[in-house]
């Protein structure tokens, strides 16, 4: 029975609910705050992420729809990658992700995407130019699959070093 707490505890850790420990720190940040404020069941968790995820593959997938219209296609395409992204706080809570996404391993492909999601958003609404936005889509879409390598043991050094082989100029 206990092996089965033990489990059901490292389950828990794993899809970011709150475990009972003698050593939790008094200390309330506001992010501790909001995480204790937004408790979800597994199932709502559950159902969150697969609502915000399906809404982000939607948004992202109806942007090929506008793909010629390159501020709508900016609009929808960043909006649906802002929705999968936030998809996996309800699975690990909002503390976690954000401690994920600052890990020192990724904390330069995150800035990298928000940056690039950012200037996208901008190019498309702001500037209302065509060229511009369909550039910062095309570094909008480098920088999420960067980013997404981050998550993978050596994904990254190792699509760099076939990206060196494919284009070395010497023979």
């Amino acid at each position: 029975m206990d092996r089965m707490n033990q489990a059901f505890e490292k389950m828990k850790m794993l899809v970011g609910m709150e475990v009972e420990d003698e050593e939790q720190q008094q200390e309330s940040s506001f992010i501790e705050d909001f995480n204790r404020n937004c408790t979800l069941s597994t199932k709502q968790r559950l159902y969150g992420f697969a609502i915000c995820l399906a809404a982000g593959i939607t948004c992202t997938l109806l942007s090929m729809l506008v793909f010629f219209h390159p501020i709508k296609f900016g609009i929808t395409f960043s909006f649906g990658n802002l929705l999968a992204l936030g998809s996996t706080a309800f699975l690990i809570g909002p503390k976690r992700q954000v401690t994920m996404m600052l890990d020192p391993v990724r904390i330069y492909a995150t800035a990298i995407y928000i940056a690039s999601i950012i200037i996208a958003l901008f190019c498309a609404v702001y500037v209302r130019n065509k060229l511009l936005t369909l550039l910062a889509i095309v570094l909008e879409f480098g920088a999420l699959i960067w980013y997404s390598l981050s998550y993978i043991p050596f994904a990254r050094s190792m699509v760099s070093k076939i990206m060196v082989a494919c284009f070395d100029t010497e023979f």
